[in-house]
């Protein structure tokens, strides 16, 4: 599951980025994600969650986090699985969403990117930015050749904009045949749809960001029923990041 930051300006000069090297850090990525999914956009997270978005891949990634080092408050946080991990983990995230065997041939090291979320404070380019940079160092340190994830559309219309907005990357963006993957519970098609469906509609600001870094789109969307929210599985071809965006997020501060 991934939310879509809105646009609020805060100086970038207070924030860092690291990757959490405590289960008191680890809590706080939690904590934020339970504000931001339950609390912000009505995910269904169960009776027991007790204020904290957990469940049992995190102990076995790595939880990246931007901090507001004044304050201390938690701008935003990602967390990443290794496929070295993975398999401890019983899988990947996104296996319980989709058939991934196609990906499962892929040369390389993978890594699944998820539960990216900003504080509505902090919701700005550079918050953002300065995440990517976390991430790009990561996977470079980390030797990854491709990075996936589920990007989220929210379902609050009822699917109409989740739909067009998924054709329309299906047009843009569409991988290859040999790494499409199979929703294990389909998107519902809408029946009354409108004529203008394949109208161009604006795309979430996150998966914009993977999209403008060289991200394709893995084929139909699932619902997740638990987010109540449609997910595209997205794949990133490490190697085919841009010189310019390479430079531009290894060169930002953070430690």
């Amino acid at each position: 599951m991934i939310a879509q930051p809105l646009q609020k300006q805060r100086s970038p000069r207070q924030l860092i980025s690291r990757i959490a090297s405590s289960p008191e850090q680890i809590e706080q990525a939690q904590r934020l994600r339970f504000r931001v999914f339950s609390e912000e956009y009505g995910a269904d997270l169960g009776a027991e969650a007790n204020g904290r978005d957990q469940d049992a891949f995190d102990p076995w990634c790595d939880h990246m986090l931007v901090i507001d080092e004044a304050s201390g408050e938690l701008a935003a946080t990602t967390r990443i699985l290794h496929q070295r991990q993975a398999a401890q983990a019983g899988g990947f995230y996104s296996e319980g969403e989709f058939d991934l065997a196609n990906l499962h041939q892929l040369p390389g090291n993978v890594a699944e990117l998820g539960r990216t979320c900003v504080h509505p404070d902090y919701r700005n380019g550079a918050t953002l930015a300065l995440l990517w940079a976390e991430l790009a160092r990561y996977l470079v340190t980390q030797q990854v050749d491709y990075l996936i994830g589920c990007a989220s559309i929210s379902m609050a219309d009822g699917g109409h904009k989740a739909w067009r907005i998924a054709r329309q990357l299906q047009q843009k963006h569409l991988c290859e045949e040999s790494c499409r993957v199979t929703p294990l519970r389909a998107l519902p098609h809408l029946a009354n749809l409108p004529e203008d469906a394949s109208a161009t509609v604006t795309v979430p600001p996150l998966i914009r960001t993977y999209m403008r870094l060289g991200a394709k789109v893995c084929g139909e969307p699932c619902w997740d029923p638990d987010f109540r929210c449609a997910d595209l599985l997205v794949l990133l071809e490490v190697s085919d990041l841009s010189a310019r965006y390479s430079r531009h997020f290894l060169n930002r501060g953070g430690q």
